[in-house]
């Protein structure tokens, strides 16, 4: 494999990092860790090599389009960008299309959660990244993001409650001044 100039530099720092803990970065089961770890940083971080303005760009026309659209459940991994530990959870994401408008496909919401999700993230601003983008490249009334998600960084280390997750929400438009939409898309996120 040819390792991109810029690459060297992080491959040698973890080589010095496993010698700094007192291992040996060429011990047969430590030989390959530095290039596997920058193929498992490199994938983790995908989104910031994808537009999503592109995943949302193509549409199609529906004859009604006046109503909630959503994709509940969606499971996603990110990286918290304070301790470089992943979070892994579910998302909620919807939104309600300017009666007449054209629609994206459902597999276009869980794209556009994972460009942002393989970025080094904090939960809160990934809940609004996926609104914002809904908001700025489609046609809507207002769209919403609902995410649960367990921690490496407190289920693994510091306080280790392992089933602790953090709950975030972003809702605009209808969904933030019309108390019964939020009611159904609730009931939508929690199975009802």
């Amino acid at each position: 494999m040819t390792i991109p100039y810029g690459h060297l530099d992080l491959i040698s720092g973890i080589r010095s990092w496993l010698t700094s803990r007192g291992l040996d970065p060429d011990d047969p089961n430590l030989r390959d860790t530095p290039n596997r770890v920058l193929r498992a940083w490199t994938e983790l971080t995908a989104g910031y090599d994808q537009d999503p303005a592109a995943v949302l760009e193509r549409t199609f026309p529906v004859d009604r389009s006046d109503g909630m659209i959503a994709v509940t459940a969606v499971p996603f991994t990110s990286v918290c960008s304070h301790h470089l530990m992943p979070f892994t959870g579910t998302a909620t994401i919807a939104y309600l299309p300017v009666a007449g408008a054209p629609v994206v496909g459902l597999s276009k919401l869980p794209r556009l959660l994972d460009i942002y999700a393989h970025r080094l993230q904090v939960q809160e601003q990934l809940t609004h990244q996926v609104t914002d983008a809904l908001d700025t490249y489609l046609k809507t009334e207002g769209s919403a993001c609902l995410v649960r998600a367990e921690h490496g960084c407190m289920t693994q280390r510091g306080i280790r409650k392992p089933g602790a997750a953090m709950v975030t929400t972003a809702v605009t438009g209808r969904f933030a001044t019309d108390p019964e939409l939020r009611a159904q898309l609730m009931a939508l996120h929690q199975g009802g």
